[in-house]
């Protein structure tokens, strides 16, 4: 089987050279990548640049090689199509159906899924004749990714940076991964946390855990593109932000409830992935707690955290809404890990509960995960060892089918 074809259209703006690294992710995983830059991006980065990472030859207007019509020939036999930096230049012509270079005119010939990764000033962003050109996008069922917020050109901070080449990489890869499949996910808003909480003890100290945030990211990314609007809460993580994806960012339980709680008013599904600390000190100390000359160890008094998976399942904040647990377990005397896991469902009040088997060198931190999904209708459905990804997609079908019952 061939190895996917993949289209990289690059836009003229200083972000152009982000599209090199995301130009190697898809190289290096196996893909098949012309690259159709702008007469503009080919100012920020040069074509033989273009040339070397593809390893195929690079052109910008339809007058080249005439005789193989590429600016049909490109479009129509890409199976994806990815612009970054797409620049409010582009999404206005896009959404137009302008056709005055091979970009744009591949772009009106593609039969395949397209993808656009916005790159521009926030005011550009923001004005509304780029939000309606990208609202006319969507409608006709193309991906527009929301850009990432932080440092722009110049000294300015604000949204409308391109979000990581990682981030727009797994993106593209899970729709290539569904294929034609729909967008079945469209029209939910779903809320994601992930990463670990961490309790203070004192300013310099906390009590924590080893979870890494790569399967609540997976879940995020997975949805996005599947169509959903995501909102990822954010516990301690290192990753990069999944794209098209709002991120909240926190640190400890108390914090996260609140944040899951208010994302979760207006949300039709909610998916608790965060390993929540089950415990906090009941006081943190003010200053940094100092070693003792007699070797003696200060005494910590800890307290429960709420229960928020708890308190979502058994107190909905939405009518209709799906919400879905993850338990980390590991086995004891009295029971198996699987079993601890059955007995957490009912006592959780949640539609499906994510097991997961944990210990030294399972789950956390890995790139890979088994689990068994278990329903409140009874069912279990184990899933071997694999990617987060591929875990991630069998959820949201999980939830689907969940939904299609209630609905």
């Amino acid at each position: 089987m061939p190895p996917p074809d993949v289209v990289l259209g690059v836009g003229g703006g200083i972000a152009a050279y982000k599209a090199c690294e995301l130009l190697r992710l898809f190289t290096e995983s196996g893909h098949a990548v012309t690259v159709v830059p702008t007469a503009s991006a080919l100012r920020f980065v040069g074509e033989p640049t273009w040339s070397a990472l593809s390893g195929r030859p690079v052109a910008t207007e339809v007058w080249e090689h005439v005789h193989e019509v590429p600016h049909v020939r490109i479009g129509r036999h890409a199976d994806l199509v990815v612009v970054a930096p797409a620049t409010a230049d582009l999404l206005a012509k896009a959404a137009h159906g302008l056709a005055e270079d091979l970009l744009t005119n591949t772009l009106l010939t593609a039969t395949c899924p397209v993808v656009f990764a916005p790159a521009m000033h926030t005011e550009m962003w923001e004005h509304p004749a780029t939000q309606e050109n990208v609202a006319t996008l969507r409608r006709r069922g193309l991906s527009v990714i929301e850009p990432a917020v932080g440092r722009l050109t110049g000294a300015d901070t604000g949204k409308g940076r391109l979000p990581d080449p990682a981030a727009i990489f797994e993106y593209c890869r899970s729709l290539l991964a569904r294929g034609s499949a729909a967008p079945d996910l469209a029209g939910l808003h779903v809320v994601v946390s992930a990463g670990g909480t961490r309790e203070p003890i004192d300013p310099v100290r906390f009590i924590g855990n080893r979870s890494s945030g790569k399967q609540g990211f997976a879940l995020a990314a997975t949805a996005a593109a599947r169509g959903a609007r995501v909102t990822l809460v954010a516990a301690n993580t290192a990753l990069p932000e999944p794209a098209g994806v709002e991120v909240v960012k926190v640190s400890t339980t108390a914090q996260l409830r609140d944040a899951v709680r208010a994302a979760a008013a207006h949300a039709d599904v909610v998916v608790m992935a965060a390993a929540v600390a089950d415990f906090r000190p009941a006081e943190a100390a003010a200053s940094k707690i100092k070693k003792s000359d007699d070797s003696s160890a200060p005494d910590i008094r800890l307290v429960q955290n709420p229960h928020i998976l708890r308190e979502l399942g058994h107190s909905r904040i939405r009518p209709g809404q799906t919400v879905v647990g993850f338990a980390a377990e590991t086995g004891d005397p009295g029971r198996t890990w699987l079993e601890h896991g059955r007995a957490k469902l009912a006592k959780y009040g949640v539609d499906l509960l994510v097991v997961n088997q944990v210990g030294t060198d399972l789950t956390f931190g890995a790139d890979h995960s088994a689990a068994v999904v278990i329903g409140a209708d009874g069912s279990e459905e184990p899933v071997p060892d694999g990617p987060k990804g591929r875990l991630a997609d069998i959820i949201w079908d999980r939830v689907l089918k969940v939904r299609s019952r209630t609905d």
